[in-house]
């Protein structure tokens, strides 16, 4: 028990401190501020922009396939930017350092910037030099953290290199294909394999600690269970597993291994009291999130052994728009909510935007069954997805944007 809450207090985001000697924007103050804003804001719009372009109906001066620019746009504009804000809160309070802010923040965010407009006007660019931009923001955001944790001597964080360096692999790659073979297939994998490791690995941190909090102070009785051997091997399992179906794709030795990572995460899920966390959504969503991790793994397992009755797609997304989109989602709010001094309560709008997501990612699964169906499912998947992101950035600009309350 000591070793995991040791382990925890390195992991879950932790108070901020002062930052006296700062008197620039607020926004540019700490580092999740303005990239849960840029993220949200265009993971919303850019769902827009998705549906009429796969109809045909719109067009944008990019090398990739529509299909590969949505991907793409998820993995490596979206994500990437919510995981450089949630990096840049938590690695202070690993380090003890300062905080990165004010103008290399914000060249850090043009950075990103810079990446979005070259992936989407890519074909008057050229593809090497759309990547060679595209690239710099993970590149760059790596180099800041390894940096950062050395500086600190806080070695045993090193590991959170990996995921980052996996997701720079996988960019590349993305590019490659879509340039030699004309849509990606393999860096599709190997990024939701490294989106999916993040999110069982800090995941399966705060979300028993957020959930034994609450449950302590709120409704005494069953907790979550610590930390311990079950987690290590659902995790190593999972992560194996997620390698052979990126090499392997639709084979019986994926699928099996799928499988048995899905059995294990829905047993580590249970053993986390969600089912006792329905009076605080900012709590239970976090559970419903992670839900879709092994509902995920279920679905490819399935899909493996059954692709014509259970196409690849609807595991794919629910990995993407469901334990992705939900789980970030969840943790904006909650981050945004404690570090910038409000009560951490899900009010009606955060509540909406929480369910406009879960709505998005149940339609997206559905549209990969039901082919008759699959238009409407798809607008409402785009429109739900819209409401919770844009919906975020409406919510929270002011908060972002202002300085933590006294």
């Amino acid at each position: 028990m000591a070793r995991s809450s040791k382990a925890l207090r390195y992991l879950v985001i932790m108070p901020i401190p002062r930052l006296a000697r700062y008197q620039g924007p607020a926004i540019l103050s700490y580092g999740f501020r303005p990239f849960f804003l840029v993220g949200a804001l265009y993971s919303g719009l850019s769902i827009l922009l998705w549906l009429p372009l796969f109809y045909g109906e719109l067009d944008v001066n990019t090398s990739f396939a529509p299909v590969d620019w949505h991907v793409h746009e998820l993995f490596f504009g979206y994500l990437t930017a919510i995981i450089t804000g949630f990096l840049f809160t938590a690695v202070p309070n690993w380090t003890g350092r300062m905080p990165i802010q004010g103008m290399p923040l914000l060249v850090l965010v043009l950075i990103w910037l810079a990446g979005r407009l070259a992936v989407t006007f890519s074909a008057s660019i050229g593809w090497g030099a759309a990547m060679a931009v595209d690239l710099a923001f993970l590149a760059a955001i790596a180099l800041v953290i390894g940096n950062e944790i050395i500086a600190g001597s806080n070695w045993r964080n090193l590991k959170v290199l990996l995921p980052l360096l996996l997701l720079l692999v996988a960019n590349a790659l993305f590019h490659f294909e879509a340039q030699v073979n004309g849509i990606t297939d393999m860096s599709r994998r190997i990024a939701t394999m490294a989106a999916i490791t993040l999110i069982m690995l800090i995941g399966g941190r705060i979300i028993p600690s957020f959930t034994r909090n609450w449950l302590a102070r709120e409704n005494p009785g069953r907790l979550p269970a610590p930390f311990g051997r079950a987690d290590m091997i659902s995790i190593a399992v999972a992560i194996f597993a997620l390698a052979i179906w990126s090499a392997v794709p639709q084979t019986g030795l994926a699928a099996g291994l799928l499988g048995v990572a899905a059995l294990l995460h829905f047993y580590r899920l249970a053993r986390w009291a969600g089912d006792r966390t329905l009076r605080d959504p900012l709590v239970s969503i976090l559970h419903v999130g992670y839900l879709f991790v092994p509902v995920g793994f279920a679905l490819l397992a399935f899909s493996g052994i059954a692709s014509e009755t259970v196409p690849q797609a609807a595991g794919m997304h629910a990995l993407a728009a469901g334990a992705i989109g939900i789980m970030t989602l969840s943790v904006m709010v909650r981050a945004t909510l404690g570090h910038t001094g409000q009560a951490l309560r899900a009010g009606p709008g955060s509540v909406l935007i929480f369910g406009a997501v879960i709505v998005a990612a149940l339609a997206r699964i559905a549209a990969a069954f039901w082919i008759e169906a699959a238009d409407i499912l798809l607008h409402v998947a785009a429109f739900g997805w819209f409401v919770g992101f844009a919906g975020f950035a409406v919510l929270f600009a002011r908060l972002l944007c202002k300085r933590r309350d006294a």
